[in-house]
């Protein structure tokens, strides 16, 4: 299963799941995806966001507010000089991109998510 997902994506997409990567700001594919549906793992394919909880924060990067339930893991992320929360997939443990707690309210969460690291599955 393993070599058959790193065949399939881009060494960007590796670079970003695997080696904790950022793609650069407003380059990302999903970054303006309006559409009903669901944000998957580029990896494992487990659902981790629902459109209705994407927000445009102006960041260059898709955000959410919140994620599907158990489908993220937070880990603190003291890298590049920063203190920031990593967001994971709680079943393949790829890197997905960061929280941070500016987000709208009422949860005031922002999941800042890397377009590399998701696949986009419209609803029917």
């Amino acid at each position: 299963m393993v070599e058959e997902t790193k065949k399939k994506l881009s060494q960007d997409q590796l670079n970003v799941l695997q080696k904790k990567a950022t793609e650069p700001a407003f380059s990302g594919k999903l970054l303006n995806e309006k559409r009903n549906g669901t944000f998957e793992c580029a990896y494992c394919g487990q659902k981790i966001f629902d459109s209705k909880s994407k927000f445009d924060s102006d960041s260059g990067w898709p955000s959410f507010c919140e994620a599907l339930p158990g489908s993220v893991t937070l880990e603190e992320d003291n890298s590049h000089f920063m203190k920031r929360t990593e967001a994971r997939c709680s079943k393949c443990g790829s890197h997905l991109g960061h929280m941070f707690n500016d987000g709208p309210r009422p949860k005031g969460k922002r999941f800042c998510i890397n377009s590399l690291a998701m696949e986009f599955k419209t609803k029917k």
